[in-house]
């Protein structure tokens, strides 16, 4: 960023302060006894458990701009997953919120989590980002001038005016992660947990980043964040260090006091030394374990707060908290300059509202994605006349029936195909958004899901209504309204399905696997779809695959379609047509001539079977990864 926006950014900072301030019963302290969190280690037989922190104590007052250090392993990370409740599997301790134990689903309404990679829609502009966000988060609850004006505060407060019509994709690296912490203040949240906010960005912009969490805290939140080794300037910046090596905790206090610490524990800082580097320099065990252990014995764990600046610890009173651990409205009103329209919102909004967002958002994403939008028409385009002059006319004659069987073959698993690699290649970075949003109380998995699959109708129907539109006159089948709607039905489905079994890869492998896992998921359905090996010569022992496999009855669908229906003797071009009569094909492949409507059924069946699984995985894979 150029000096000139550093100097406005600075000034938008410093005029929004004022109006933003929250009131002494809506700040909350986190404190965290004998807090342990074990992980899963080893594979096979040979399991066992690891200790990533271990009995940790602490206490993180609000107006603090908090930092928690340490040497890569040292367990930064995973005290913020577990204090923020992204983390809950293997976590055991106590975790207090204003004195009261905490309860995670009312904290999760008042707090954040902004992970480490800036989680953004690449295709949406900061306003419409910004637009969102604050229709997810307010909803109906606060007229449309007043939305306006929390966005235009946060805006404003944050310094993306200039931004305002940049995609995402587009933006830096500093304005992609002032934009992630935009996108959590429209609902004005008490607490913030940062996973290396200044990772990936020069000095200036690292600056600038610490002083606009350091501007948020003042204003009454806590703000707790992990970084790696910072600069002299920067570790000034901080109020509070946590440092944390091997699971324990080094030093909890003022950071001005640190290095009144090391000398007082026989640990001087060297003069002309960044007192950050020297510490992490101990806490990777460069001066020997000894001096580990001696911090940890000194900080007692982090119980001790001793090197605390005690002005700032908060000692709520009774009246101020609920059952939940979450500080209540006092009866007495206490002025503090702040609008009303920036007050907290602790109601997660209506699910009608967070379907109709979800829509409207993935309405500007489809107009605008080149991939799942513009690239899969271009697809359907062009594989359709390829095939089309490839298989020409083979559908008007009797000598062409196999070769138009390998045709529709041949459709059916371009269908497949690209329906399925598309969201394989595609759901992974869907995926890393959709659990930094559910997770911050956005809206819930089964809007998300659902707005999901209705979003590919219209796509997927325009893009195989094209597709068919082409190929189907080119190869020379059967112009009648009814077999063309038949024809163009079963392929819907067979996209649909495909489209589900991609979502299913996509939300459990990333993609380098998800690449090798789709097409070997597809190969079962080949072998017993019944083209090859007709379904009754298949072994009796494995008859159950070709009832599983939905391309059998894709298939079936299309012969149906084409030769079904009763339809009249072929025209031979030849002395003699074989399969002159449709039903000798029929008997061939195995199917009865109406067996399209039972096929078409079996296939609805099976996409919503699929579409169930993959719901269910999606759903697991969020609660694994937490």
């Amino acid at each position: 960023m150029a000096g000139a926006e550093e100097i406005e950014l600075s000034h938008s900072l410093s005029s929004s302060e004022s109006g933003t301030n929250l009131q002494t019963a809506d700040r909350i302290e986190l404190r965290f006894k004998e807090l342990t969190y074990k992980v899963s280690v080893g594979l096979g037989f040979n399991t066992g458990e690891k200790d990533v922190l271990k009995n940790l104590c602490g206490r993180f007052p609000p107006n603090q701009l908090i930092a928690i250090m340490g040497p890569s392993g040292a367990g930064k990370s995973s005290l913020l997953d577990v204090l923020s409740g992204y983390r809950t599997n293997g976590v055991s301790g106590q975790i207090l919120a204003n004195g009261h134990d905490r309860n995670i689903n009312a904290f999760r309404r008042i707090s954040c989590y902004i992970q480490q990679d800036d989680r953004l829609q690449p295709l949406l502009t900061v306003k419409e980002a910004m637009d969102s966000a604050a229709d997810f988060k307010l909803g109906h609850r606060v007229s449309k001038e007043e939305r306006h004006k929390i966005i235009e505060n946060v805006i404003r407060l944050l310094g993306l005016e200039e931004s305002l019509y940049t995609r995402s994709s587009q933006l830096s690296g500093g304005q992609k992660k002032r934009l992630s912490i935009a996108l959590e203040l429209i609902n004005n949240p008490r607490v913030m947990f940062l996973d290396e906010p200044t990772t990936g960005l020069d000095s200036q912009s690292c600056t600038q980043c610490i002083k606009l969490l350091k501007m948020i805290s003042k204003q009454g939140r806590t703000i707790i964040c992990t970084i790696h080794q910072p600069s002299a300037s920067l570790f000034q910046m901080f109020d509070q260090v946590y440092l944390l090596a091997n699971g324990n905790c080094l030093y909890q206090g003022a950071t001005g006091e640190m290095v009144n610490y090391l000398s007082a524990i026989n640990l001087p800082c060297p003069k002309y030394h960044n007192p950050a580097d020297y510490v992490i320099e101990l806490a990777s065990g460069e001066y020997g374990q000894d001096k580990i252990n001696d911090m940890v014995r000194h900080s007692e764990n982090g119980k001790s707060t001793q090197w605390q600046d005690k002005s700032y610890i908060m000692f709520p009173s009774t009246e101020h908290l609920n059952n939940n651990g979450i500080a209540k409205k006092s009866d007495k009103k206490v002025k503090t300059g702040c609008p009303t329209y920036f007050q907290p919102t602790l109601q997660d909004t209506s699910y009608s509202n967070q379907l109709g967002v979800l829509i409207s958002r993935g309405v500007l994403k489809i107009k605008r994605d080149s991939t799942l939008t513009h690239l899969r028409i271009i697809v359907n385009i062009l594989v359709a006349l390829m095939l089309g002059l490839l298989f020409y006319d083979s559908g008007k004659h009797a000598s062409g029936v196999r070769i138009n069987y390998y045709l529709l073959f041949s459709i059916l698993i371009h269908h497949v195909m690209t329906s399925m690699m598309l969201n394989v290649l595609t759901f992974p970075l869907e995926m890393s958004i959709l659990i930094k949003e559910h997770f911050n109380r956005w809206y819930s998995l089964k809007a998300y899901y659902i707005s999901v699959n209705l979003l590919d109708i219209p796509v997927a129907g325009f893009s195989c209504l094209l597709f068919t539109a082409i190929v189907y006159p080119l190869t020379g089948q059967p112009l009648e309204w009814d077999r063309f709607a038949m024809f163009n039905f079963t392929s819907l489905l067979v996209v649909f399905i495909a489209q589900s079994v991609g979502y299913m890869v996509g939300a459990v492998f990333n993609v380098v696997n998800g690449t090798f896992v789709g097409p070997v998921l597809v190969v079962p359905m080949m072998m017993f779809s019944g083209f090859g090996v007709t379904i009754k010569d298949i072994p009796t022992y494995l008859k159950w695959g070709s009832e599983l496999s939905y391309l059998r009855y894709g298939l079936e669908g299309y012969t149906s379609a084409i030769y079904g229906l009763n339809r009249p003797e072929l025209e031979c071009d030849q002395l003699y047509c074989h399969y002159k009569s449709p039903k000798k094909f029929l008997e061939l492949v195995s199917q009865p001539p109406d067996h399209f409507w039972s096929s078409s059924v079996t296939l609805i069946g099976i996409l919503f079977l699929i579409k169930l699984i993959a719901y269910f995985f999606l759903s697991w894979r969020i609660k694994v990864m937490r």
